[in-house]
C-alpha cells in the first residue's frame, strides 16, 4: 500500500493548486490526478449528481490506479459527497472545505472570512 499513489480529483483543472501544495508537503509521493472536464461545471448540479460522479471517480481510482488513498479538491463535491463516499469505500478520503476553513480562521486578523463557492457548495452548507 506504500507505493500506491495518492489520487486527487476534481471538476477541472483547479484541484491541480491542491496536487501543487501536496507535491511540496509530500515530494517522494506519487499522485494521480482526475480533472472532470467532460461534466463541469459541478457546481450546478444536483447533489445526488456530485455523489454519483464522485463514485465513479473513486471506484476508477481504486480499480485503475490502485490509489492508497483520495482526496477531493472539488468544493462541490467535497460538500455534498464526502461524507457519503467515506462511509462506502475503504480507504482515506479527504475534502478540502474543512482544512481550507482552518486556514481561513488561522490567517484573519480582524475575525471577518469571505467566502466565495459554487452555487452548489454554497447550498451545502458546507
Amino acid at each position: 500500500m506504500k507505493h500506491r499513489p495518492i489520487g486527487i480529483f476534481d471538476s477541472g483543472l483547479g484541484g491541480l493548486t491542491v496536487v501543487k501544495a501536496i507535491q511540496k508537503e509530500l515530494p517522494r509521493e506519487k499522485l494521480v490526478y482526475f480533472g472532470d472536464t467532460a461534466r463541469i461545471p459541478y457546481g450546478t448540479k444536483s447533489p445526488d449528481t456530485i455523489i454519483r460522479y464522485a463514485r465513479q471517480i473513486i471506484r476508477f481510482f481504486r480499480k485503475e490506479q490502485k490509489v492508497k488513498c483520495v482526496v477531493v479538491a472539488c468544493n462541490t463535491s467535497s460538500a455534498w459527497a464526502l461524507e457519503k463516499v467515506r462511509g462506502e469505500f475503504p480507504i482515506p478520503i479527504l475534502g478540502v472545505i474543512e482544512p481550507g476553513a482552518y486556514a481561513a480562521v488561522e490567517a484573519t486578523r480582524n475575525g471577518r472570512i469571505g467566502v466565495i463557492g459554487t452555487e452548489g457548495t454554497i447550498a451545502s452548507g458546507a
